[in-house]
């Protein structure tokens, strides 16, 4: 079966990262998609960073009722920071009856070669990259990309952690179930 994997914080998950999921299983590039759960990107700064199972949690709500998506938490249980190729590897070791392609935007591919062992996913893997305004692709370092134009929206879970803040409205940024967790659970706030 053919696994695009979606690597990302999703600090939270909201429908720009559907959107693009379904594009791309729409598109049938891949079977299906799983969601991966990253505790720390070493990219990223770490401070507004919801707790990695709460995390896994309103994603996995996000997906639930989409059988060709899945959340999986296998990063929580790899060597931290998380490393995509480290990831990969074990994925692709547990998991040989699968292909799996890495699913990007064209601003992580931009970023690629600050990537621990990028070369080793550029040479393994399919990339899947979408479309991200401002960021276009002139530089492919030999990679097996499958280019996407999926539909974007302007949303950003910067925006959003900050609209929490500032006690303004989030709807129909995310699910709703995402955002009532989010609230009853007070997520966000600080």
């Amino acid at each position: 079966m053919n696994i695009g994997l979606f690597f990302g914080s999703f600090n939270p998950v909201h429908h720009g990262h559907l959107i693009i999921a379904n594009h791309i299983l729409n598109e049938a590039v891949v079977d299906k998609i799983w969601f991966v759960v990253s505790p720390h990107n070493p990219l990223k700064e770490t401070k507004s960073l919801l707790n990695e199972n709460q995390r896994y949690y309103l994603t996995d709500l996000a997906v639930a009722d989409d059988d060709r998506m899945r959340v999986t938490d296998v990063e929580f249980s790899l060597e931290r920071p998380s490393y995509t190729s480290v990831t990969l590897a074990y994925l692709t070791e547990k998991y040989p009856q699968h292909r799996f392609f890495v699913i990007m935007g064209g601003d992580s591919f931009q970023n690629i070669t600050k990537w621990k062992n990028y070369e080793y996913i550029l040479k393994n893997y399919t990339i899947i990259l979408y479309n991200r305004p401002g960021f276009e692709i002139s530089e492919r370092h030999d990679a097996d990309i499958v280019e996407m134009k999926a539909p974007l929206l302007e949303i950003s879970a910067t925006e959003i952690r900050k609209l929490i803040q500032e006690k303004k409205s989030i709807r129909y940024l995310m699910p709703e179930n995402v955002i009532e967790e989010i609230e009853k659970g007070g997520y966000y706030r600080k």
